[in-house]
């Protein structure tokens, strides 16, 4: 199977090369990172200057015009429209019931601040007690349901600040 890249350059510009197009590239490495390519019978004088490989982000100079460069693989693009990408992370601002339930117990109060994990309410739900913890640190701004209430799936039960 043949892969194909994404390249972006300094956020602006986008590119799709395959793997054809990469090994037609004239180039020669002249040092641990500078490499003398030729293209359209022109002569560029290149360097990696920076670069982070868990990121697949690069510092290019090329005939002294830096370029910050971010390569991409088909996997990464997956992961990236799935909502999974590396080093992101989503913000939620809000708890929902994840079931049809009832509220046993609440163990926060609005103005507190929690860290992630801490336990926020008990629901039981088909005669089993759900602990439901915080996904992350915040503050609670709001708290929509009492103890003793009985919650519909994807109700808000709790808001985030």
């Amino acid at each position: 199977m043949r892969q194909s890249f994404k390249v972006n350059v300094n956020t602006s510009f986008d590119f799709d090369i395959s793997e054809t197009d990469s090994s037609k590239l004239n180039s020669i490495k002249t040092s641990a990172n500078t490499y003398h390519v030729l293209h359209d019978d022109r002569s560029y004088k290149a360097e990696i200057t920076a670069s982070d490989v868990n990121k697949k982000s690069y510092e290019v100079k090329v005939n002294n015009n830096t370029y910050n460069v971010n390569i991409f693989n088909a996997l990464d693009s997956l992961i990236k429209d799935m909502g999974f990408e590396i080093g992101s992370s989503k913000i939620v601002n809000n708890i929902k019931a994840p079931m049809p339930g009832l509220i046993l117990e609440i163990n926060v109060k609005v103005g507190q601040e929690v860290n992630e994990n801490d336990p926020l309410l008990i629901l039981e739900a088909m005669k089993m007690e759900n602990v439901l913890t915080s996904p992350r640190t915040g503050v609670i701004t709001s708290i929509s349901v009492e103890k003793g209430n009985a919650v519909e799936k994807n109700q808000l039960l709790i808001e985030f600040e």
